[in-house]
């Protein structure tokens, strides 16, 4: 992936001005503490930085958000990680007794890597991404968010771009975060479709009849399948491509789409063929024939890392890190811009620490103003020091994740009255009780 100006060279000195001025540590904060409902619930919270020259440094959690910033702003990490809220705090964990040390609580996490479907798409392998290929992950956005909210009843998800070639979504809900590994492992198998590794050649098979949630997936894929798989992809146009398609299809279906191939070479008409066919399949066999819709759902359908949502103790880079390799933020993303959404647009850190530099619109009039009003002169200066990142690309980011977060802090706030509810209604029932005890004694 280009990213314009960027030099890796350069991040040892630009690390720390990011971390200085722009990163979002009130945010993060307010993100990872979810209110101080639960008490030590950021001080448990294991961290991961991955410093210069690939030094890994696990088990880091800290008391406070001034810690937080203290440390990182010390340690400027090239990359940092979330881990699980443990039993005891992880930069602790060498002094407890051993076996005590466990993973209790995390948001249910989904890791969706573009490599994983080097088979399915021709315009770039490995690490790369373009705008083509990019169409995958907005699928996957589409399918997996529906189905967490509607089919789970999740609300709160944060998508977020990796920096590189992926998504992330973590699922910040109360419910996600304290499912145990066989509920997070039956969430996960029920969102996998794609089975097999790179030797099996159908790694979708439907049986009848069709659940409702492959029936949801498939109208998100329909819509994005002409454009991405017909037309970007050249799926029914060259000649490799259109032999992989045939190879998921019935031997005698095969035969027949091969002769008409020949005379039709548009592959808009050949996927027409190949529907017709399914069509007349699904009429007169016994059980379901639904090969064009598993072809569809090879092609398209999002492909999970599922260890990574498995395991509780398991590790995600988090929001707001830099991708050394790219220079890119991994940054929220807004899903009313998803289909608009670039990745080539996120800013890097070079491009943020660079418009640090340049003069704000209107600066020189806001430095006059400050002058005649003296007393605002103070607040003003505060306020420009700590929204550095609003005059940066990272704005409108750190907006959504805000809105993100405001989203969140109704549920925090129920919570916390339910608990306060509950102690005043405990508090009553001892008055009530001790003042019983008392009538009974003098009685």
């Amino acid at each position: 992936m280009p990213s314009s100006g960027y030099d890796s060279a350069s991040l040892p000195d630009l690390l720390p001005l990011y971390y200085r001025r722009l990163f979002p540590f009130s945010q993060y904060h307010r993100w990872l503490n979810y209110g101080g409902v639960q008490k030590n619930y950021f001080q448990n919270r294991e961290f991961s930085f991955t410093l210069k020259d690939d030094i890994y440094v696990r088990y880091q959690s800290f008391s406070t958000q001034a810690d937080l910033e203290k440390e990182m702003q010390k340690m400027n990490p090239y990359k940092i990680d979330i881990g699980a809220i443990y039993s005891h705090r992880p930069n602790q964990h060498n002094t407890v007794k051993s076996g005590t040390f466990q993973a209790l609580e995390k948001e249910l996490v989904f890791d969706i890597d573009m490599t994983d479907y080097d088979d399915v798409r021709s315009c770039c392998s490995a690490a790369d991404i373009c705008t083509k290929c990019w169409t995958l992950m907005t699928i996957a956005v589409r399918i997996l968010d529906r189905a967490l909210r509607e089919d789970f009843g999740f609300q709160h998800l944060l998508w977020v771009y990796s920096g590189r070639r992926g998504i992330h979504c973590w699922v910040c809900d109360e419910a996600a975060r304290k499912l145990s590994v066989a509920a997070r492992s039956a969430v996960a198998e029920y969102l996998s479709l794609i089975k097999g590794g790179e030797e099996t050649v159908k790694k979708v098979v439907l049986v009848d009849p069709i659940h409702p949630f492959i029936r949801e997936s498939l109208t998100v894929v329909e819509q994005y399948f002409p454009q991405y798989a017909l037309q970007d992809q050249d799926i029914l146009g060259r000649k490799e491509s259109v032999n992989k398609v045939l190879g998921l299809v019935p031997e005698d279906v095969r035969k027949e789409l091969q002769q008409h191939f020949q005379n039709e070479r548009r592959p808009e008409s050949r996927w027409e063929l190949i529907k017709d066919h399914a069509q007349k399949k699904q009429a007169t066999a016994k059980k379901g024939q639904y090969f064009e819709k598993e072809i569809m759902l090879q092609y398209c359908y999002p492909r999970l890392d599922v260890n990574v949502s498995k395991g509780v103790n398991h590790l995600l880079k988090s929001p707001f890190s830099v991708h050394p390799k790219t220079g890119r933020i991994s940054v929220p993303m807004d899903l009313k811009d998803l289909d608009t959404f670039d990745p080539f647009d996120v800013p890097t850190i070079s491009l943020i620490c660079e418009e640090l530099d340049r003069p704000r619109a209107g600066e020189e009039e806001e430095k006059l103003e400050d002058t005649k009003e003296k007393e605002e002169e103070k607040d003003a200066a505060e306020r420009r020091k700590i929204r550095d990142y609003k005059r940066t690309s990272l704005a409108k980011y750190v907006k959504y994740f805000d809105q993100f977060l405001d989203g969140m802090a109704s549920s925090w706030k129920g919570e916390l009255l339910r608990k306060s509810d509950l102690k005043k209604n405990f508090e009553q029932d001892q008055q009530s009780e001790d003042g019983s005890i008392m009538r009974n004694y003098f009685l």
